[in-house]
């Protein structure tokens, strides 16, 4: 199995949930409320658009996601 990284952004609302994108797709965000809860969604999202990109469908996997901070 190949893992790759790839970069996130994310911060913290004040209702306490955590909003995020990839850094490849910046205008589809995603949300959850947790940190580990907000990667899962991003690792959806991925997906969503290997799928949108590639024309394909593609396995779904898991990976470390690097996280940009200001």
């Amino acid at each position: 199995m190949l893992e790759q990284e790839r970069d996130y952004t994310y911060w913290q609302e004040p209702d306490g949930c955590y909003v995020g994108y990839l850094n490849s797709w910046p205008e589809h965000w995603t949300q959850g409320e947790t940190p580990a809860e907000l990667e899962e969604m991003l690792l959806d999202l991925y997906a969503i658009y290997c799928e949108e990109n590639r024309g394909e469908s593609i396995e779904k996997k898991t990976g470390r996601l690097k996280v940009a901070t200001a």
